[in-house]
């Protein structure tokens, strides 16, 4: 957790932040590329287990990511008990929330409300803004057949 509350902490300091100048963060903090450029900007990083992805969309939104735990399916393609991987995940990410509300960022964190969008997309999830930006921390399987991850997400908006 400590690499991607360094990277928040870089980001932080970045108005916007663009998929450019968060490609030269990671690249900055010793962060791995993986080789998944998009429009000139490598979008996929890797740094002592854990995964780091900038996204970009067509609003000009940022989103800055990270898993900081993966629990991949079983050899079925599935969990044979996923309430006891949602579980996991719910336990990782309450260890991992108090590193995030006690980090240098705290004093500027505001707990966000959960929307409908976030109870229907997370199985557990807490949010902050972050002056005009989003830091989301929660447990995700986008798809019975996914990962169980843990993730961390700091959102740019893009224009109205």
């Amino acid at each position: 957790m400590a690499e991607v509350i360094a990277m928040l902490e870089e980001l932080r300091d970045i108005t916007p932040v663009a998929a450019g100048s968060a490609a030269a963060c990671f690249g900055a903090q010793e962060w791995t590329p993986r080789g998944k450029p998009r429009d000139g900007v490598e979008t996929s990083w890797h740094k002592d287990g854990v995964r780091g992805w900038i996204q970009t969309f067509r609003t000009g939104a940022v989103r800055v990511s990270f898993a900081v735990w993966i629990r991949d399916v079983d050899e079925s393609g599935y969990f044979d008990d996923l309430d006891a991987v949602y579980e996991q995940g719910k336990q990782v990410l309450a260890g991992f929330l108090p590193e995030i509300e006690e980090s240098p960022l705290a004093s500027l964190l505001i707990e966000a409300e959960q929307t409908e969008a976030d109870r229907d997309e997370f199985i557990a999830v807490k949010k902050w803004t972050l002056g005009a930006r989003t830091l989301t921390a929660g447990v995700i399987q986008q798809d019975t057949d996914l990962p169980v991850m843990v993730v961390v997400a700091l959102e740019e908006p893009g224009a109205a």
